[in-house]
This record gives C-alpha cells, sequence and structure tokens, in this order.
C-alpha cells in the first residue's frame, strides 16, 4: 500500500488570528511578540515581511524595518484554543495525527482513498474545513514521507498546496539548497560547502564515506534525506523530549547574585512543569545569551531521575558557576530532557525524600488553586538574597 502524508502549516498563525479578531489589522503590517525593546519577534503577517520582519528577529530591528507596524503581545491563552479547533478537524481525517506545535501538524493518509477520490483531495478538504470554520488560511504538503511533505508545504505559501508523488523525488530535490535539508543547521552547511556541496542533488551524489568522516553518523540519514527517503512514522500523542522555561531580562543582569535568584526562579518554574505533567528528568541544561548576543549551553546528566526544584536549582547553580560571566546576560535558560514518566526515583537509603514529595505536592495544590506566585522562595519576592 503506497504511504501517504500530509504536513498542515498555518499561515503566519499569530499574526492571522489576530488580524481574524480585529479588522483594523487586516491588511496591515503585524509584528507579534515581546512588545519591548528587548523582546523578540514571534510572528509576523505577510505585510510585515515585505519590511524584511521575521520571526525570532529582535523587536528593536523589526521596529527599524517596520516603523509603521502593528506591534501587539502573544495571546499564547487564544492561540492554544484555535489550535485546539485544529486538531479536532485533523482528528475528522485521520486517526494518526502528530502535533508539531500550535500551527503544524502531520497527518498519515495512507489507505484512505478509499474515503477521498486521492490524498490531495483529503487536502483540499482539510483547508477548506480550516478556512470555513476558523476563517483561517493553511499551507499543505503532500508526500509519500514525512521529510518530502513538509517540504512540500512550504513550496506554495501561503494558502498552498503541493503533491510530491512518488519518482518524482530525486528530480524535486536535486535544485534545491542544502539549507532546506531537514538535519542541515548552519555549522553543518557551512562543513557541506567547504566540500563543494551546495545542492541536494549533489548532497545525493556524494561519497558516504567522505561525509561520515566530515558530518559524523548523521550523514547516512541526510544522505537518505537527500534521495527522498525518510521512514519515520507519523507519531500520535507524542511524548515531550524536554521542558523548561527562558527568561529574557529587560535590563542585563550580571552579579552572581542576580544570576542565581534567576535561576531559582527558573527552576521553580520548571519543576511545577515537571510534576505537573508527571515527568522526571535526568539531563539539566542551563542556557546563557549575553548582550553581545553570544549564546552558550552547558549541561549535566544526573544519576537519578528528578522533578523537584531545589534540584535543578542547585545544578543549575554548579552549571552556572562553571561559566565566565565577563558581560552583561541578557536570556537565562533552564531544561530539564532524558525524561520519563513519573517522579523521579526514590532512595531507600533517603527517608527524607518521601517528605520533600509531600511538601512539594502541597505547594503545587496551593499553585494550581491559587495561582504559581502564591507560594515561592523568599529571596524571591524582593529580588535580594535573605539578610
Amino acid at each position: 500500500m503506497q504511504r501517504w502524508i500530509i504536513h498542515i502549516d498555518m499561515d503566519a498563525f499569530f499574526a492571522a488570528v489576530e488580524q481574524r479578531d480585529n479588522e483594523a489589522l487586516r491588511g496591515k503590517p503585524l509584528i507579534v511578540g515581546g512588545i519591548g525593546n528587548r523582546g523578540v519577534v514571534a510572528t509576523a503577517s505577510y505585510e510585515a515581511r515585505r519590511f524584511g520582519v521575521h520571526s525570532a528577529m529582535s523587536m528593536v530591528e523589526a521596529r527599524r524595518r517596520c516603523p509603521e507596524g502593528n506591534f501587539i503581545p502573544c495571546d499564547h491563552a487564544k492561540y492554544s484554543r484555535v489550535s485546539a479547533q485544529l486538531q479536532r478537524i485533523f482528528s475528522e481525517f485521520s486517526p494518526i495525527v502528530e502535533p508539531l506545535s500550535l500551527d503544524e501538524a502531520f497527518l498519515d493518509v495512507t489507505g484512505m482513498e478509499q474515503l477521498y477520490s486521492s490524498p490531495k483531495k483529503i487536502a483540499v478538504c482539510i483547508k477548506e474545513r480550516i478556512q470555513s470554520e476558523l476563517h483561517l488560511t493553511a499551507s499543505a504538503g503532500v508526500a509519500p514521507n514525512k521529510f518530502l511533505a513538509k517540504l512540500a508545504s512550504e513550496m506554495k505559501k501561503p494558502n498552498g498546496l503541493f503533491v510530491i508523488y512518488p519518482g518524482e523525488e530525486e528530480a524535486m530535490l536535486r535544485d534545491l539548497p542544502i539549507a532546506s535539508m531537514w538535519g542541515v543547521g548552519k555549522s553543518m552547511g557551512q562543513v557541506l560547502k567547504n566540500l563543494g556541496i551546495f545542492t541536494i542533488g549533489q548532497l545525493a551524489q556524494a561519497d558516504v564515506a567522505l561525509l561520515v568522516k566530515h558530518c559524523g553518523q548523521i550523514a547516512y540519514k541526510i544522505h537518505a534525506l537527500a534521495h527522498g527517503q525518510d521512514d519515520r512514522p507519523v507519531v500520535a500523542d507524542l511524548e515531550p523530549k524536554s521542558i523548561g522555561n527562558e527568561l529574557t531580562f529587560p535590563l542585563d543582569i550580571s552579579t552572581r547574585s542576580q544570576i542565581e535568584a534567576e535561576l531559582l526562579a527558573l527552576a521553580e518554574k520548571v519543576g511545577w512543569r515537571l510534576r505537573r505533567y508527571e515527568y522526571s528528568g535526568k539531563t539539566i541544561t542551563i542556557k546563557v545569551r549575553f548582550a553581545s548576543f553570544k549564546t552558550i549551553t552547558r549541561s549535566k546528566t544526573l544519576l537519578d531521575y528528578t522533578q523537584f526544584d531545589d534540584v535543578l536549582y542547585d545544578v543549575a547553580i554548579e552549571i552556572c558557576r562553571g561559566i565566565p560571566i565577563r558581560e552583561g546576560i541578557r536570556l537565562l535558560g533552564l531544561t530539564v530532557s532524558n525524561l520519563q514518566s513519573g517522579g523521579g526515583q526514590l532512595s531507600l537509603f533517603e527517608p527524607q525524600q518521601d517528605k520533600r514529595a509531600a511538601m512539594y505536592e502541597t505547594i503545587d495544590k496551593l499553585r494550581n488553586r491559587f495561582g504559581a506566585g502564591i507560594v515561592t522562595k523568599g529571596r524571591l519576592i524582593n529580588g535580594k538574597e535573605p539578610n
């Protein structure tokens, strides 16, 4: 049976929702994100993109490029509600849906030809439902695998539909730049360019042994993708690979006491989320972005799984003390990965663990009822070290 995958990607999702809900914003350049000078663009409407504004751009640069633009903050609660409506539509066309984010998903529609005339017709019906029920547009890619389907959804944006049929893979991929490949980031892209590889077609013709020598084991994967081969399944209810939070500061921080206070706040947020979603993790990663925008990450893997704030904080402090601070810090992040379902491992030799778990259970009940700020460490109330 021929395998068919559809990738649905909403067009400028956050901005499109805001323009749908506010007639005054329609047809005008709209930038959604952190509206302070230290914020970043989450989504730019297509009207704003004509000025060179794009996601992940600093808000200062966005204002410079599009001074007449409309700048509004993200409304994540609203976007989540719309995303839930999207997922309900998707579920009516396939029982196997893999959400990638609030605004995109893979659907496995293999065998659905008995209900629809073709996979393309399914994509057309999905787009029509989204338009008629949510008054939004989506772009769709239809192909024999996930890699090609995602690539196809980018071909005709916005409000596009593109189908890659079996046998067309290599011809379609041949002249595309390697930057459009899954798994090829900036650094690997430069390695490939140094080898004289600029297109996916050139990558497909390259010697695998040479690629492995310069790129490592991922060379096998990207070489297969360059031939249009991808056997990854569409996975419904995909488990999260990590849980974390980041903080961008209105003003750079630089003292150790400031850094430690912000790490404590992050540890509380991440610990709460871990327990709320019933996960624990072993690997703690700290992300530091300096005033110069230089960004570094450092990680430590524990012997046991944890979901407790104080453990996350202690490890975060240990990691950060090994990072030299030579300039101000504009962003800190704390992420826990290497996850498992359930709480951290309890040791028979640590009877205090049961008391600790009970304490966090009580704290979480209060937070769930009254909000995240109802219980916190004393030093966070004033943002200062205790006397």
